[in-house]
């Protein structure tokens, strides 16, 4: 049984999308793996903050179906870079428990391994929900202030979470709430002033969220606020230079319970296709690094908003923040203008026999994902290529039944196109990922095209 302190995966926890059937061996294994790394491995590599991925990773692989040796070589690759946990203290786990001493330990990274006892103590006392309650959606100084730092760090918090409640495991759910406990408030700020635009006398959900893509491009001031040589390009440049713009079209997008299923499939499409269209036609394809966590996100979103406790006041502001943060980040690569034919008309690498491995398993089922993923199985990362496959393939799922709305750019034959581009594109030349796709530097160290030899 999975506890606060122990991992425990069956072949029914699979979580929201799995290709293939998992067994009792593969699951012993990977909760075996899991349960080293929440042990001896700290959440943050270095002490710059650098995340560890092993748990996105394993999951991930785990719920699609990879297999027991898939598994072990993700987990070899990744835990040789990791560092162990700074050791507890006793006298600040004690003193958290007191609300008015708890505040002045958060955002802190030191404080990590005591903020993952503390709430680790509190879910057995408790059970996970009624903690998540308290802590995180009560609506008190103490909760707004974690509910704000899920979103620091590129989402990665909250991207933490999802994997601990998809998966039902409530010691990853302890890491999720402990890491964000240790990250700044600088995403908390922006996130609570557009909060309180939209509950002044400002026009609520007036525009879609392409709309405010297509608005932020179109403002001169916004998009160009974040400069190359700024070290974090939303705190240092869109905060700094354009905060007013940015939180003027940021406050035009709110959804309310009666449209929330709608707007989480909107904020879903359209975190792939700014992510997807964001190409320069004269390179290499490449996906923007950070682009790419408003995708790896969003897969959890019905997760969260299904949660029966949850009330929907905070269901509608926990897509809220999302979607804010996502047209920030979209401005903080200075707003590269998207392209839908660098999608539509894209030749993969591979014809998809080529790409049809599926070990023994079957056949492709009228799709090309068995195959992608199984590309993605074997592909030597930290987990974040496979990751933003399989948030790619959920919004095909998902979006089927909104293909006929305007604000659904991404439809039909191109979410498999997608797939495609992602796996030939980190299994190319060069680096991985591309950083910041609006800058022309972004693009400096990546060929001309064409480098395939077209199909």
């Amino acid at each position: 049984m999975a506890t606060p302190t122990k991992i425990h995966l069956t072949p029914e926890t699979v979580g929201v999308l799995n290709l293939k059937s998992q067994n009792s061996d593969t699951a012993a294994k990977a909760s075996e793996l899991l349960q080293e790394n929440h042990e001896k491995h700290h959440i943050f590599f270095n002490q710059e903050g650098f995340h560890n991925h092993i748990v996105h990773h394993l999951l991930t692989l785990y719920g699609l179906g990879a297999s027991t040796s898939q598994i072990e070589r993700a987990y070899k690759d990744n835990a040789n870079y990791q560092r162990r946990p700074v050791p507890v203290e006793e006298k600040v786990v004690e003193d958290m428990h007191n609300p008015s001493n708890f505040k002045k330990y958060l955002g802190k990274e030191k404080y990590y391994h005591d903020f993952l006892i503390f709430f680790q103590t509190e879910m057995e006392k408790k059970g996970w929900e009624k903690v998540f309650q308290e802590y995180l959606f009560a609506g008190t100084e103490q909760a707004n202030d974690i509910f704000g730092r899920m979103y620091a760090g590129f989402l990665h918090p909250i991207i933490h979470l999802g994997f601990g409640i998809e998966f039902q495991q409530p010691a990853i759910m302890c890491e999720a709430i402990a890491q964000a406990c240790a990250h700044d408030l600088w995403t908390s700020k922006y996130l609570f002033s557009v909060e309180e635009a939209v509950n002044s006398n400002l026009p609520k959900g007036i525009k879609t969220i392409p709309q405010l893509l297509d608005e932020i491009k179109a403002d001169k001031k916004l998009s160009s606020a974040a400069h190359w040589s700024d070290a974090n390009k939303i705190r240092d440049g869109i905060l700094i230079r354009a905060p007013s713009e940015m939180r003027s079209i940021a406050s035009q997008f709110s959804c309310t319970p009666k449209n929330l299923k709608e707007k989480t499939v909107e904020m879903t499409n359209s975190a792939i296709y700014f992510t997807a269209a964001a190409q320069n036609p004269l390179k290499q394809v490449k996906f923007d690094f950070y682009y790419m966590h408003c995708v790896n996100s969003s897969i959890f979103f019905p997760t969260f908003l299904s949660l029966p406790w949850l009330s929907e006041e905070n269901k509608v502001r926990l897509l809220n923040f999302k979607v804010w943060l996502d047209l920030a980040m979209y401005a903080s690569r200075a707003s590269p203008e998207l392209l839908l034919d660098e999608i539509s008309t894209y030749v993969p690498a591979k014809l998809p026999a080529e790409t049809a491995a599926t070990n023994g398993q079957g056949s492709m089922k009228d799709t090309e994902w068995p195959g992608i993923f199984e590309r993605f199985f074997n592909y030597p990362d930290d987990g974040h290529a496979v990751k933003l496959g399989r948030a790619v393939a959920n919004g095909e799922r998902v979006s089927k039944e909104y293909e006929n709305e305007e604000w659904c750019k991404i439809k039909g034959f191109m979410w498999e196109k997608i797939g495609n581009m992602v796996i030939d594109s980190v299994e190319d030349s060069g680096a991985t990922w591309a950083r910041s796709v609006g800058f022309p530097e972004a693009w400096e160290e990546y060929e001309d095209r064409p480098r395939r030899a077209q199909l």
